[in-house]
């Protein structure tokens, strides 16, 4: 089974004491996880160290941090690279964010770029996708979607693209007022597959978790979660909240 993931994004919010109390308050109430199950933070920068000491001998949960740059090092001011994430014992890095592409005007280059550091240092990217009001509305998701994946991904050797975990926003649903039913997401979902499939095959695109990150929420989680091809959310405004979020983790398919 492919592993299923509730990943919070934590986004530009919280004070570092109040980061502490929320991950005292979801930890607290995360019994145990399944094997194929993982709960992921990712969590504001100047967090990551006390944030990775919070879960420490906690099993199949990890902080992320929510970016990182593409370079090794060098005079870039205000830019973290993966190597200090890696010192910090950061597993996982969230690239291309719609947040990201949107305000920062990360390309599709720039994330291949991102990918490829992230992983030549062991560290798993959690991959975001997905298109905006006036794609969906000229019905022209898919091509963009898969558009998204050939330029940052496709460059990937087989065994590379295994430890990628994508996450699918549906960028017209989120603040907007529209609504991405459970079947829209799992359209996509199965659409990011066997565009993985056709180039990877399908064993290699049955071992990839890809993850919703639509405005989940504990009254939404189980209908969305139990789609085929979707393995959990990417959970931004929900997360933030401790019972919302436990109820979010105790949707994950076991």
């Amino acid at each position: 089974m492919r592993k299923q993931i509730a990943a919070a994004n934590w986004k530009m919010n919280l004070t570092l004491q109040q980061g502490e109390a929320l991950l005292d308050g979801i930890l607290g109430k995360v019994s145990s996880l399944g094997k194929d199950q993982q709960v992921v933070f990712a969590v504001p920068f100047p967090y990551l160290s006390q944030a990775q000491q919070k879960i420490a001998g906690k099993e199949q949960v990890f902080i992320a941090a929510q970016n990182c740059y593409n370079k090794k090092s060098g005079a870039f001011t205000g830019e973290v690279s993966v190597e200090m994430l890696q010192s910090l014992g950061i597993q996982w890095v969230v690239l291309g964010h719609s947040e990201r592409r949107e305000y920062f005007g990360e390309s599709d280059q720039f994330l291949a770029e991102k990918v490829n550091i992230v992983l030549e240092n062991g560290l798993t990217p959690l991959f975001c996708c997905g298109e905006a009001l006036q794609i969906r509305e000229a019905n022209t998701q898919n091509e963009f979607v898969g558009n998204q994946l050939k330029a940052s991904l496709f460059h990937l050797s087989a065994e590379q693209i295994q430890k990628v975990v994508i996450a699918y926003e549906p960028i017209w649903a989120i603040g907007t007022g529209k609504t991405a039913s459970s079947a829209q997401a799992q359209e996509m979902h199965a659409f990011i597959r066997a565009e993985l499939a056709a180039k990877y095959g399908a064993e290699v695109a049955s071992n990839i978790s890809i993850l919703y990150g639509g405005s989940v929420k504990a009254a939404n989680a189980v209908e969305i979660f139990g789609q085929p091809d979707v393995d959990g959310g990417l959970v931004g405004g929900a997360s933030l909240i401790a019972d919302e979020f436990v109820s979010i983790i105790n949707g994950l398919k076991k």
